[in-house]
This record gives structure tokens, sequence and C-alpha cells, in this order.
């Protein structure tokens, strides 16, 4: 796959639109179509998508994603996608009426089809729908095609969904939506010791700032580090019993695992919430709590 920007042109695509933040199950289906149509039609097909979500540069929010930039770049690259096009939304994508932008992407790719999901907008003031884009692209004599909403259990798949079962840790709907569980990834940091001193030995990375934050507790993970994944528990928060700047951190005991790994590079993945964060009365107290967490964990599937 080749990762393109809006100044080179590839001509004759098959297009699928969307910023598929985690590239759950409607995107997928999205991003398949506008492959199966290139095949069936010796033609190429791309994804145009932002390096950052719209709503980032109009509401100047930091952005919350699902999944890491360069995961999804994998990910879209999977589906069989030939070219990505990540634009960089700015002021001049802000102001472009539907008309425009619907030009900017003729000009830029002269597409011979047109893939997008059922809730697509675009568009100053997202007057552009997949209503539009149908009469357009007829017009055109281009093949538009509105991909249907994905349903799990009566529920529609959607980044916003996907979101608001992360924030109250529902991992059972998002691996659902997602076809794969919720994770981060980082670095892996010097921190203060107190497990090695109460005989638990862990590791902690930096939650990462454009991710989603879930809800602070105890969580049973896989850790994956250098190749390998093992089972882990890891407590996401201030650690109230020790912590006295209240800074979050990702602190994650591996199981079975007694090696140095500062600096390494390690994903961390969130498979059930075991319980909340709480302050215990004693070290002690502390100390039984972790071991029937890490047996919660060891034996968890």
């Amino acid at each position: 796959m080749e990762i393109l920007l809006s100044n080179e042109k590839k001509t004759g695509l098959s297009l699928a639109l969307g910023f598929f933040d985690g590239i759950h199950a409607g995107h997928k289906k999205v991003i398949e179509n506008a492959v199966l149509y290139a095949k069936k039609n010796g033609l190429k097909s791309a994804v145009i998508s932002f390096t950052d979500h719209p709503s980032c540069f109009l509401l100047n929010r930091k952005p919350q994603y699902i999944l890491p930039l360069k995961d999804k770049i994998t990910k879209i690259e999977k589906l069989g996608i030939d070219y990505l096009y990540l634009l960089n939304f700015d002021e001049k994508f802000s102001q472009m009426t539907k008309q425009e932008y619907f030009d900017f992407l003729v000009k830029m790719t002269k597409p011979k089809a047109i893939t997008t999901g059922f809730n697509h907008f675009f568009g100053k003031n997202k007057e552009g729908n997949t209503k539009y884009l149908y009469e357009i692209c007829t017009k055109k004599n281009i093949k538009y095609e509105e991909i249907p909403p994905v349903k799990i259990n009566d529920n529609i798949v959607s980044s916003s969904s996907i979101r608001k079962a992360l924030l109250n840790a529902d991992l059972k709907t998002v691996k659902s939506m997602l076809n794969y569980d919720f994770y981060i990834k980082g670095t892996v940091i010097k921190g203060q010791n107190i497990g090695e001193k109460m005989n638990c030995k862990t590791i902690n990375i930096i939650y990462p700032e454009n991710i989603i934050k879930i809800p602070f507790g105890v969580y049973c993970t896989l850790c994956e580090v250098e190749g390998k994944t093992y089972k882990s528990v890891t407590n996401w928060g201030v650690k109230p019993t020790f912590g006295d700047k209240n800074v979050p951190v990702t602190e994650t005991h591996i199981l079975n695992f007694d090696e140095n790994i500062y600096d390494k590079d390690v994903k961390i993945t969130f498979l059930t919430k075991i319980r909340d964060e709480k302050k215990f009365g004693s070290p002690d107290e502390l100390k039984n709590q972790i071991k029937k967490d890490t047996e919660f964990c060891l034996y968890y599937k």
C-alpha cells in the first residue's frame, strides 16, 4: 500500500471515504467493498482519510482515538487497499462546500466508484451526505454504494458507540464491534518500585495521550513484549494507597515473568475489568488483594 498526499494524483480509482477510527466491523465492510469493486473492474482502490479527525480542528479538541494512526494504517493495508490518502484537515478543508469537496476528490482521483458508510458527512457544516453523493455520482457516471449499518446484538456498530462502551469499561461489547481487544502501547519507564518491594514486580508505561481513556481500575490484561505475549494484571489510575501526586499511571504485573525490560516497547491488551481502584488500609491488605487479582487473571479465558 502506498501512502499519498493530496498533491499526488492517481486516477480511475475505487474510493472508500471516512475517518475509520478503530477499523471496526462497519469500516471493514466499507473498505472491503471498495477493494472488491476495484478487483472486479481492473481498478486500483484507495482510502481517503485525514491524519486527525476534523473535530480536532473545528472544535479545538485533543484527539481521543480508539486506535493509534500507525496501527490504523496497518489494518487498512491488510484489507487490500492500494493507496491511502492521508490528508491534513485545515482551514482550507473546513471552508469547502459539499460541491467543492467532491470536486477536489474528482480532480485528485477521477474516481470510478465511491463507497461510504450510512452516516458519512462532509463539507462545511456537514452539508454533504449519502443522498447528495448518490445524486452527484449518478450525474457524473460514478458508481456509488452506501454500506448500511452493521448491527451486533441490535446495536449499530460505530466509533461513537465503541467509545461509549470504552468509557463504561464494557470491553466485551468493544471486542464484538472491533473484532479485536482494545489495547495501548508504550515504552517501559522507571516507576516507584513499590510493586517490587511487595514481591510483585511491575512495569510502568505512560497511557498514550491521544488514545481514549478507559475508567480507572484493575484489569485482566495481556502484555506483549519482544514478540511474546504473557498474561498480566494492570492497574490504571492514581494508586490511591501509595500515590501522593494523583498522577495517573499504567502499572502492569506480568505473570511468570522476571526480566528487566526498561526502555522496551510493550503492548497492553485489556480483556476485562476486575474491580475499581481502592485505597487499602495497609500494604498487607493491598498485597492480599493483588494475590486475588493475579489468580483471577491467571485462570481468566
